[in-house]
């Protein structure tokens, strides 16, 4: 297992490690974004190829601690439709993979970036309701195979009637966890090979675990409605670049 993967160099490493840290936090203490912003930012550094397998793999790693933190407040009747939508979704993706022009990731990231920074997000509310919760489960999931951090959707799809942040944010992991354990699954079926990327993901999951310890201290102490505005215009600006990267790439 190699620490650093070929073509990147320690400055990008390190850079990854705090993107990794700040991620795990924004979602631990505010419910949801730590993954779009973790992977706005893989996708300056990361080539699209490994992109979306590594981002799911470190994404895996911080929802599974988070999961484990929070274990006490899961809700079976949410999650487990959730799941078996979610499954139903990763058996279609192994075809739909291979047929994918890899080249065209960090573009689809950007603009799937931009519309969850911009666009509608659905207002659910189905707690009470299993077959629409397994459908959130299957369409997301979809998405997270071709996209990568579908967290903002997860989170619309499941709606915040939980009486408790605890609660949401149990389930929330939980769900997110099945989405990434899927993902690893699908993309190891496709011939991805992730141990040269095993050094950078250990990396990232350790300083994801801090972030979420710090994050889950925070819970309920943050201002949201600030903090959320300032996170909707860098996850723009970064999109933005991610775009302008792809387009020099491209003519030149």
């Amino acid at each position: 297992m190699t620490v650093l993967p070929e073509g990147l160099d320690w400055s990008a490493f390190f850079l990854l490690g705090g993107a990794s840290f700040l991620g795990s936090l924004m979602t631990a203490a505010l419910g949801v974004g730590g993954g779009a912003f973790l992977l706005v930012v893989m996708a300056e550094f990361v080539a699209p190829l490994a992109l979306i397998p590594l981002h799911g793999l470190v994404q895996l790693g911080s929802n599974a601690n988070r999961l484990w933190h929070t274990r006490q407040q899961i809700l079976p009747r949410v999650v487990w439709p959730f799941a078996l939508g979610a499954l139903g979704a990763a058996l279609g993706a192994v075809w739909f993979l291979g047929k994918m022009d890899l080249n065209w990731v960090p573009v689809l990231v950007a603009l799937f970036i931009l519309w969850l920074s911009w666009g509608p997000m659905p207002t659910l509310n189905l707690v009470e309701n299993p077959g629409q919760t397994a459908l959130g489960g299957f369409l997301t999931t979809l998405a997270s195979m071709v996209f990568g951090a579908t967290g903002p959707l997860v989170s619309a799809w499941l709606g915040r009637s939980f009486g408790d942040r605890l609660t949401y944010t149990a389930c929330f992991s939980f769900c997110m966890t099945w989405q990434h354990f899927l993902k690893i699954l699908v993309f190891l079926w496709a011939g991805f090979n992730f141990m040269p990327w095993m050094g950078l993901a250990v990396w990232m999951i350790a300083l994801g675990y801090v972030g979420t310890r710090i994050g889950l201290i925070g819970l309920h102490r943050l201002p949201e409605d600030m903090f959320r505005k300032i996170f909707r215009w860098l996850l723009t600006l970064l999109a933005l670049r991610v775009l302008w990267k792809a387009w020099a790439d491209i003519v030149s």
